[in-house]
């Protein structure tokens, strides 16, 4: 809570970091968007004290890390997995000894190593892999190495570093489907972080968009996606920026079965013209963004009709 980190790049200091607050829900995916230089690295690596802040605390399950050091530290690590955005694997090993690599650093013994690695190649769909080598591979099944090493101490919390943006769309699909599954199966807590919205909207539960250090919002996407304004809602549906006076934009936060627009023109006598929208599965849900004209004398009446019924309703000229 309260991160802040700040870097001295030769006279010019850089703030990463500014009074970053971030919680994060037992088993929740959240994501954290933004571009390059916003700060997301710091922020994931500040998490686990690969990055010390320069002020704020860090608590994972419950265990405040900024307080420890050394052995206690170190420890504390082992209930945080890291998956890389390049892989990170060892070359000159098997994915077997890749897997296996953080188990052996710990002291764990050869039997207990090999039953626990070929547990984890079973569950990212590698148990066919362990004598391969990485270079063998291709780059999807190189990533599922990468999150089945970091599930190689049974943690709790999972951080993805842009874990997809190497990777091909169909390739990413898989990927992203894995992370959920594994979330549901082991009720991990993972915190990733990407420049892609569209990681946002397939996989997570909460997110935030962060640039310069700072969070401009945060919160439930589905939340977000019903909150007037919000920066989420409108990159992931993007729309005709301006419009005219009688341009409306409406988003449905939820699954909706009833024909709004057809309703509104038999209700309120209004004429409807549809300029734009789309219709996405978010965090689970159905959920969608028009832009239309309306037009007709009880214009206000349709508009607070639709408000009543759970839709957010922005005009275009306020």
């Amino acid at each position: 809570m309260g991160l802040h980190k700040a870097y001295r790049l030769k006279k010019h200091q850089v703030t990463a970091l500014d009074g970053v607050n971030l919680h994060v829900e037992p088993g929740e995916i959240f994501g954290v968007v933004g571009q390059s230089g916003a700060g997301k690295s710091t922020l994931l690596r500040s998490v686990n004290l690969l990055e010390r802040p320069d002020a704020g605390t860090v608590a994972v399950a419950g265990e405040e890390l900024t307080s420890l050091r050394g052995s206690r530290l170190r420890a504390a690590r082992r209930n945080i997995g890291m998956v890389h955005q390049h892989f990170a694997l060892l070359s000159s090993r098997t994915v077997a000894g890749n897997v296996g690599f953080p188990l052996e650093v710990s002291g764990v013994d050869r039997a207990s190593r090999r039953t626990r690695v070929g547990e984890l190649l079973e569950l990212v769909g590698l148990g066919d892999k362990a004598r391969a080598y990485p270079a063998q591979l291709s780059g999807g099944q190189k990533q599922r190495v990468g999150i089945a090493r970091a599930l190689a101490s049974a943690p709790q919390v999972l951080l993805s570093d842009e874990a997809t943006s190497a990777l091909d769309p169909a390739t990413t699909d898989s990927i992203l489907a894995l992370l959920r599954r594994l979330r549901d199966e082991l009720g991990l807590t993972i915190l990733l972080i990407t420049h892609e919205m569209d990681v946002i909207k397939r996989i997570c539960d909460s997110a935030a968009i962060m640039e310069k250090g700072v969070f401009l919002e945060s919160g439930k996407v589905l939340d977000l996606i019903g909150t007037p304004g919000s920066l989420l809602a409108r990159s992931l549906f993007p729309l005709p920026a301006n419009g005219g006076p009688e341009t409306v934009f409406i988003t449905y936060p939820r699954s909706f079965d009833e024909p709004f627009m057809s309703e509104l023109t038999r209700r309120f006598d209004v004429d409807v013209n549809i300029l734009g929208g789309g219709v996405e599965q978010v965090a689970g849900q159905s959920v969608g963004r028009l832009s239309v004209d309306m037009r007709g004398a009880r214009r206000n009446e349709a508009l607070t009709y639709l408000s009543e019924h759970g839709l957010l309703v922005e005009e275009a000229g306020k």
